[in-house]
């Protein structure tokens, strides 16, 4: 998808637009129908369609906080075990830290599988994982099935729960991990993680994920590497849903065996969820016990040589799914980023901000970075806690007119008719327009209408002659004015205003009336 944002009004500008002031107080439903965007192709009776928001909240801690008398007696009874477990856990780190550098030292080949013994000194570390699981209270861990032989499935992918996953398999497996180049400056924890000969990968970065992808099929080509384990869902969830699995285990074509780890609990969810890392930490060293189980389900094999990533894992998700008796939702990492803006926004409920990217993306074409400019622009909008928008502070930050043009755009959104706007229906109503072909072709047009087709800029007066031909009540402050959307001043032309194509696409596609007759 081009890069566009929402910096630009959603409006086009062949009708007459009055300025008028804006309501001071809440506006009630507007009645207006039909739809504004015929002039990009759309039907005149066409409908916004946007999903309802999910009930579930696949990353919520059922026990953020510590309630109950039985809980604060058994943390209390605990914190003379709790000041013990913490130095074992402290102890196990430091010595961990000291056999994995030295099974590092000298090692300069990291494209290459590590030396034999290397490995073998790298047990002590292993060894010392599993005294830091018993530190955290997991004194025994229940396993059910075995994990195949590394020639029979060179991948491993699981749900993702905790923190306590990753020791688990580094002591159990020894894997080759997918993680992210943030780990790597992690104190102690970076150094053992490049122990485990790495891939890193920016989530965000196309040509990342493509390298993560080619070095997870080398090295499961080749049996002399470690197996490689996966995190498909890409983040930590409270393990009661499965979140969207992203197609980096299945896109090599490899057999894969899935796994589900399980906490079950009555009083203490050792889910990482919205808890603190010090907090769950601290949580865990005041626990008699915490149960930790793990599956180890039949290997999953391509169909065929044919057989689509996409539908490999389908497979792969329903098979884990229904091992854990739980459903599947849309959620990715990028419902988290959007979750944690809210939150910092002191929203009241930050989970309704929560937007299911992977069906988004899936429809749109809108990656998480893009989905979170939306909210910057939804924000600014200042929604009330509940995350409601009024009709006066929609138009003020999307620099609308308060016209019934205007009326019939908000009323467009508010597909609920209640007289304001979530920031779901902001996002699916941006993207309906941004979708369109139309929207692509009207912002070439304009902006070959309104530039020098020599030199490419376009003069200040030029553009302020298109703009009241079309808006008579649009001023010579208004234009001048807006640098506030994008505009580059060019030094060479001090008396003209030069924008580049891409970013008169992103937001001046609106003023096609006014360069158009």
């Amino acid at each position: 998808m081009p890069n566009h944002d929402i910096t630009s009004p959603l409006i086009t500008s062949d009708h007459l637009i009055l300025t008028v002031d804006p309501p001071p107080t809440a506006t009630p439903p507007f009645t207006a129908g039909g739809n504004p965007f015929t002039f990009l192709g759309c039907d005149e009776n066409e409908a916004l369609t946007v999903p309802a928001p999910m009930t579930v909240d696949p990353f919520k801690n059922n026990t953020p906080n510590i309630e109950g008398f039985y809980e604060w007696l058994k943390m209390l009874l605990c914190l003379p075990i709790a000041i013990v477990r913490l130095v074992l856990f402290g102890l196990c780190l430091a010595v961990g830290y000291i056999a994995t550098r030295l099974a590092l030292e000298g090692w300069k080949d990291k494209e290459n599988p590590m030396p034999k013994w290397r490995c073998r000194l790298m047990w002590v570390t292993r060894i010392c994982a599993r005294w830091i699981l018993f530190s955290f209270g997991y004194q025994w861990i229940k396993r059910k099935g075995r994990p195949a032989p590394r020639e029979v499935a060179p991948i491993i992918v699981s749900n993702h729960v905790s923190y306590i996953e990753p020791i688990f398999y580094f002591y159990e497996l020894f894997p080759t991990i997918v993680a992210s180049e943030s780990h790597d400056a992690l104190p102690f924890v970076g150094t053992i993680i490049r122990a485990m000969q790495v891939i890193y990968v920016d989530r965000f970065s196309p040509s990342s994920r493509k390298h993560a992808v080619k070095e997870i099929k080398r090295r499961a080509s080749c049996n002399r590497f470690p197996r490689v384990l996966l995190f498909p869902e890409g983040t930590t969830t409270n393990g009661r849903n499965l979140i969207s699995f992203q197609l980096g285990a299945f896109i090599p074509g490899y057999p894969i065996q899935p796994v589900i780890v399980r906490y079950p609990h009555v009083h203490f969810d050792q889910s990482w969820g919205n808890v603190s890392l010090g907090k769950l930490m601290f949580r865990m060293f005041t626990q008699f016990h915490n149960f930790f189980e793990v599956e180890y389900l039949p290997v999953i094999s391509p169909l065929h040589d044919k057989e689509t990533a996409v539908h490999f894992r389908e497979r792969a998700t329903r098979a884990i799914a229904s091992a854990m008796n739980v459903v599947q939702t849309g959620h990715t990492y990028g419902d988290i980023m959007l979750y944690m803006k809210a939150q910092e926004a002191k929203q009241e409920n930050p989970s309704s901000y929560m937007v299911e990217m992977a069906r988004v993306e899936s429809l749109f074409h809108i990656r998480s970075l893009e989905a979170v400019e939306f909210l910057d622009k939804f924000l600014a909008m200042n929604p009330d806690p509940s995350g409601q928008v009024q009709y006066h502070d929609f138009l003020k930050v999307l620099r609308l007119k308060a016209c019934p043009l205007s009326e019939k755009i908000f009323a467009f959104i508010d597909v609920e008719k209640c007289g304001t706007i979530t920031f779901r229906q902001f996002l699916y109503g941006s993207a309906y327009v941004m979708k369109h072909r139309g929207f692509h072709e009207a912002c070439e047009e304009a902006f070959t209408e309104c530039s020098d087709s020599v030199k490419g800029y376009i003069v200040e007066q030029k553009l302020q002659d298109f703009m009241q031909h079309a808006i008579p009540s649009w001023n010579e402050n208004e234009v001048t004015h807006i640098d506030s959307v994008n505009i580059l001043l060019s030094s060479s032309y001090p008396d003209s205003l030069e924008f580049e194509s891409q970013k008169w696409k992103r937001n001046w596609w609106w003023w096609k009336a006014a360069t158009i007759p």
